[in-house]
């Protein structure tokens, strides 16, 4: 039985049950603190909550996120990139929530507030990443979680697609400040970028023993997306290839790290402060399909399954379409 009663200018109502701790809320009116009460009260009783909430009360989403990453975390490629969002989400102050506590409500304030300091993206990902801990608590670990709270809340809106692409002149900005950079392997790294659409990991990743200059392929094993592919290699990209020393098992054998810092110093040396090493995928798949390769076969060297994703990274230059348009009217006839 529900007991409701006045606290100052706000009637709380609670809700016991035998063998679970009273859950209490607090309410403008007598009315609504009865139908709330009346609604727990059926949820219970059809076991859409947990029969003993103190199970949910012993855990604290710290301590379930600290065995998502040694049970889950730890077998993904990308383990190293998801320890650090743990973290991020384990400094927060909801992490010391037990998971009774862990509402909608609680969420919401750690989207906002997150929001403050971060872009949409980040926090998109986050709340992406609890939902899966949560998801994967309830369905296979016995946590007796009644909902996956992250379920109930407006996710930030995701940021638009990125469009940048070189434009006129970025080429020769770039290629300019290449010449009094030290890094050997930045302007073959950029080329191949362009030519093949591969990304950074996968370039920095590659083996001699996967390159095969004859049949023009560049074999990738392991990629982001899990699938092994095979890119087709352009008589330039051969070119560039074949212009490097072979003094190592991989084709580029630098760190991530390394190349990160020598493109900032390159774009800001070339005035281009906002081009991303990423842009240079951009440019690839969309002058694949300015070549006029068809989506499959940008598929095939961009390694995109959702071909939604691949138009993201698609942005073809007007004029290359009113170049084709003009040459369908003076071929076609009346």
């Amino acid at each position: 039985m529900a007991t409701i009663r006045k606290r100052g200018s706000t009637w709380q109502a609670q809700v016991r049950r035998q063998g679970s701790a009273p859950i209490s809320k607090s309410f403008a009116t007598r009315a609504d603190a009865a139908v709330w009460a009346r609604d727990l009260e059926r949820s219970i009783d059809r076991a859409e909550l947990p029969a003993n909430i103190r199970d949910l009360q012993r855990i604290t989403l710290t301590e379930l996120l600290a065995r998502y990453e040694a049970k889950v975390t730890v077998s993904k490629r990308g383990a190293s990139q998801e320890r650090y969002k743990l973290r991020v989400i384990r400094c927060h102050a909801i992490s010391t929530l037990q998971l009774a506590k862990l509402t909608s409500s609680a969420l919401c304030s750690y989207r906002d507030d997150r929001l403050r300091k971060v872009q949409a993206g980040t926090v998109r990902r986050e709340l992406a990443l609890l939902q899966h801990c949560l998801e994967i608590a309830r369905r296979e670990w016995g946590v007796p979680l009644p909902t996956n709270p992250v379920q109930s809340i407006t996710l930030p809106r995701p940021a638009r697609a990125r469009d940048r692409r070189l434009e006129v002149g970025d080429e020769r900005k770039l290629h300019e400040a290449i010449r009094s950079h030290r890094a050997w392997y930045l302007g073959p790294l950029m080329q191949l970028a362009v030519e093949t659409s591969m990304r950074r990991g996968e370039l920095l990743a590659l083996l001699w023993a996967d390159v095969d200059l004859k049949r023009r392929t560049a074999h990738l094993p392991i990629t982001k997306n899990g699938d092994a592919r095979t890119v087709a290699l352009t008589s330039r990209a051969i070119a560039v290839l074949e212009s490097l020393p072979r003094s190592d098992a991989r084709v580029f054998p630098v760190s991530g790290n390394a190349v990160r810092l020598s493109w900032e110093r390159l774009r800001e040396r070339a005035g281009l402060p906002g081009l991303r090493f990423h842009d240079l995928r951009h440019e690839a798949v969309s002058r694949l399909f300015e070549a006029g390769l068809s989506i499959p076969e940008v598929a095939l060297m961009s390694g995109h399954r959702d071909t939604r994703m691949l138009l993201r990274y698609t942005h073809l230059r007007p004029e290359i379409v009113a170049e084709k348009l003009a040459t369908i009217d003076t071929e076609r006839s009346i």
